[in-house]
């Protein structure tokens, strides 16, 4: 009976909760469909139960994101691939626009460093680019664009020549999902998944309103889930015509006893990225100490990483973001109390302080602020409380005064040790540099021989100035 089980999950999930809407008769021309994700594809395809690749996916986006579609599709690759070690989280905030989680994605995108970003939002279109570029600099991650779903009858006879929809055609939605989403997508190697397309042939199809798919004027009810969980379904589809996918190049694998090799003790050897980490064998050493380019892999600034700065009274909103650095960052936990300003409600005076720097200075919301020690830096436009705190977490009338929160975390280890491998069938891996910059370095570990199999070297396809 358990060799039946992958195959019941799987036909569970082609119903998926939604059962008995009517399946789409159209899903477009799917012949070129999931061309840019082929490395994530066939990394869940080719897993078996000896050998289970890894795969990360981060749902990323608003309210759309967060609707239950996501977690139907993220059932549904469980089920079609039972034998990949599948981690899959949504880090959407609704209410976010790309203005704003531009911002926040500094906290939840590039640090989660996903092989595949599945990705929708609405918002600013050059905001919205910067995420796209941002990722592109820094993860080597495949990205599935979703455009707009139909919300409104007209969107069913809209232009859709992108040359009749620039930006100053005052024609919103078919500017971004003619004209500038395809461009992007082109632009980044990314795939663009057209549900608007699908959506309007599903409505003709049937003779429905795009009110019929909704539980408002934009999220989706029951059937509108079901029908966007058919797109994104639709392209996480195996082709290996297109093979070599591009991320293929993005990430290398340097194996031990062919192309590392120990002398006195110690490895040495030359990559060029942003992320190297090791590839565990079950084994023993002792720890062994590591140096990037000469200097502890603690030494680089971007190597740190920042948890979402939370208030309370609050919610999952960051009122404040991002919150950057102009002096090396230590590995700490920052509390901000706020207080709004009695004589102007708009403004915010506030105190810092950290767990082992300690009070580090105060400041006012409509100025830049640099801590004492230079470990704190937050802009006068990245102070978001009124949103964040009273339109989307409730807080009516505002707090007062509020307290926030967040943490420094390492993308790094200065010294390797071996965890040891509890799976044999799943790669156990170690970070030990994230957040380098882009170019070239020479790694030494003195040590660490008996326990390291292979080191990943991770190369964003775009350079820091944007160039390939």
């Amino acid at each position: 009976m358990h060799r039946l089980l992958p195959q019941l999950f799987a036909l569970v999930a082609a119903m998926g909760p939604a059962a008995g809407f009517p399946a789409p008769q159209s899903l477009g021309d799917t012949g070129g469909y999931g061309r840019n994700i082929q490395r994530t594809i066939r990394l869940l395809a080719e897993s078996t139960p000896q050998h289970r690749n890894t795969v990360r996916i981060l749902f990323y986006g608003q309210s759309i994101t967060e609707q239950n579609w996501s977690r139907m599709v993220a059932d549904g690759l469980r089920a079609r691939f039972p034998n990949a070690n599948l981690v899959i989280e949504n880090r959407a905030l609704a209410g976010f626009a790309s203005q704003m989680l531009v911002k926040t994605a500094e906290t939840d995108l590039y640090p989660f460093q996903p092989d595949l970003l599945i990705f929708h939002v609405y918002g600013a279109h050059n905001t919205y680019e910067d995420i796209i570029r941002r990722t592109r600099q820094r993860t080597c991650a495949e990205i599935l664009m979703l455009n707009d779903h139909v919300t409104k009858p007209e969107h069913l006879g809209e232009e859709t020549d992108p040359a009749k929809v620039p930006i100053q055609c005052g024609n919103w939605d078919a500017f971004m999902n003619h004209n500038w989403l395809p461009s992007l997508a082109r632009k980044y190697g990314a795939e663009l998944c057209d549900q608007r397309a699908i959506w309007k042939r599903y409505l003709t199809e049937n003779k429905l309103e795009p009110s019929a798919l909704l539980r408002d004027g934009v999220h989706l009810n029951e059937h509108g889930e079901f029908l966007m969980e058919q797109c994104v379904n639709a392209y996480l589809r195996r082709d290996a015509g297109f093979d070599p996918a591009p991320a293929e190049a993005w990430v290398g694998t340097l194996t031990a006893g062919r192309d590392l090799r120990w002398e006195g003790g110690k490895l040495r050897v030359g990559f060029t990225g942003n992320r190297i980490d090791v590839v565990c064998k079950a084994g023993s050493a002792a720890p062994a100490a590591v140096t990037i380019d000469g200097r502890k892999p603690s030494d680089f600034p971007g190597c740190y990483g920042r948890t979402r700065a939370l208030a309370k009274p609050g919610s999952k909103w960051p009122p404040v973001a991002p919150i950057t650095w102009e002096k090396p960052p230590v590995l700490e936990d920052w509390t901000m109390e706020a207080s709004r300003d009695p004589a102007d409600e708009k403004r915010y005076t506030f105190r810092v302080s950290g767990s082992k720097t300690g009070a580090d200075g105060a400041g006012s919301s409509d100025r830049r602020f640099v801590s004492d020690s230079g470990r704190v830096v937050i802009a006068p436009e990245d102070w978001n409380v009124d949103f964040a705190l009273g339109v989307l977490a409730g807080l009516k009338p505002l707090p007062a005064a509020f307290t926030m929160r967040w943490s420094l975390v390492p993308q790094f280890v200065d010294e390797f040790v071996s965890p040891g491998v509890p799976d044999p069938a799943v790669e156990t891996t170690v970070t030990l540099a994230q957040g380098l910059p882009n170019t070239e370095h020479t790694i030494e570990i003195a040590g660490g021989a008996g326990t390291i199999a292979a080191l990943r070297v991770y190369r964003p396809p775009l350079a820091a100035d944007g160039a390939p």
